[in-house]
């Protein structure tokens, strides 16, 4: 699960937030700088981030924590920041992701980000999983899990956002940016 998260051109593959995600330069601290970009077909939206993984928690979890901003207007997000946590439980790995950034587009952004695009971006990033969650346990390639073969008739392996949890589940009253790793501070973009 790790390499097939943590290599750009794995990573690529099976997460629809991204196109392609090109390393550029290696910090001291082993953070890894790079470009992404989103294929929209009539536009591709680009930016840049940087990552820090392969935090290994007490028990046995890995974290990887993410900064990433865009110039791009056409862009629904701007700034973010995010993190993923793999957790070893009996059964094999929990997964669990946090993020959070500031929209993109102005005032029509903030208006429609919690509308629209939260909405959007949280089914993608759960479709996506799904789809990595096929690739990892049964083998199926993310390239035939693709929403256009979605809806094609037929059984086939299919990528759903609802097989994931729709909130996680709140502890205290912390909410899931406040359950992020201490690495998220160390890096920045």
């Amino acid at each position: 699960m790790w390499d097939l998260t943590q290599t750009p051109e794995q990573h690529a593959r099976w997460d629809g937030r991204f196109s392609a995600i090109i390393p550029t330069r290696q910090r001291a601290n082993g953070a890894q700088e790079f470009c992404y970009e989103l294929d929209l077909g009539i536009h591709t939206i680009r930016g840049t981030g940087v990552s820090l993984g392969d935090r290994r928690g007490k028990a046995g979890e890995r974290t990887s924590a993410l900064a990433f901003d865009t110039s791009d207007r056409l862009s629904p997000l701007g700034s973010g920041r995010g993190y993923w946590r793999y957790v070893p439980t009996p059964e094999g790995v929990r997964f669990l992701t946090g993020y959070d950034y500031a929209p993109g587009w102005g005032l029509i952004g903030r208006v429609l980000d919690p509308l629209v695009t939260r909405r959007f971006v949280w089914w993608l990033t759960a479709w996506s999983f799904d789809r990595l969650r096929l690739w990892a346990e049964d083998g199926v390639p993310p390239e035939e899990t693709g929403w256009w073969r979605s809806l094609r008739p037929g059984r086939r392996p299919r990528a759903r956002a609802r097989r994931c949890r729709k909130r996680p589940a709140r502890t205290g009253g912390r909410t899931i940016m406040q359950n992020a790793p201490a690495t998220l501070t160390e890096i920045a973009v």
